[in-house]
């Protein structure tokens, strides 16, 4: 438990442990900033100096986990054996698995409001994807009039499975099982996507709290693929 690793200097990460296991244990609503510092073994003061609120301690715990699926898709393509959409599967793949092998956490932060406009995430899943995407673009894989917004059709595609099956509307029995139809539902969206020559002219623009935060930020750079500053699971 987080009180067993907590020593003098760590109580920023010994706190976010003790909130993901409290979110496994209870879901993402069932706990607080007071139960969190409980089980750590310090007094709510000394975690207030850390977090000023639970909302606070959510939105750093969000952070720490999407940084480590981002590394985590990141390792899931560098994995693959072809270098064509095949990556984007296996992309799709790790995104679908990871929500299913831990459906709280997931839901703590597929919530709205989980990150904040200054939440700073990296290598941010979104950026993974879409990176993905402009090198298939690249390679001519993907049409260049395709591109514009097809990170949002995809992630639209994986995201709406993962909810699926983490709410229980679909059922599949296995792992192998969940990787295939994944496979099958991201061949079947890039499919469709590469028959595309150019935008309708009414497509709109979607946006999300991490793509406005980089509209007022300098362009970042290739998204390091690097251990995140996270707590372990």
């Amino acid at each position: 438990m987080a009180k067993e690793r907590y020593h003098h200097g760590d109580l920023y990460g010994a706190l976010l442990d003790a909130a993901e296991t409290l979110v496994r244990e209870r879901g993402a609503d069932g706990w607080s900033l007071r139960e969190a510092s409980v089980r750590v073994g310090v007094s709510p003061s000394a975690a207030y100096h850390h977090f000023g609120s639970r909302d606070a301690l959510v939105s750093a715990l969000s952070e720490v986990v999407l940084a480590r699926l981002g590394n985590r898709l990141c390792d899931a393509m560098d994995a693959a054996l072809e270098q064509g959409p095949e990556r984007l599967a296996a992309c799709g793949r790790a995104y679908v698995t990871w929500a299913v092998e831990d459906p709280a956490v997931a839901r703590l932060v597929f919530r709205g409001g989980a990150t904040t406009a200054q939440s700073a995430i990296s290598p941010h899943p979104h950026d993974v994807l879409t990176t993905e995407l402009d090198r298939l673009t690249e390679t001519g894989h993907l049409p260049p009039g395709a591109r514009p917004g097809a990170e949002f059709v995809v992630w639209a595609a994986i995201h709406g499975l993962a909810i699926l099956l983490i709410d229980g509307l679909v059922h599949i029995d296995d792992r192998e099982g969940v990787e295939c139809q994944t496979e099958r539902l991201v061949f079947a969206t890039f499919n469709g996507l590469a028959r595309e020559t150019a935008p309708e002219s009414h497509q709109p623009t979607p946006t999300t709290t991490h793509t406005r935060r980089l509209t007022r930020s300098p362009a970042p750079g290739p998204a390091p693929h690097t251990p995140p500053p996270s707590s372990s699971s």
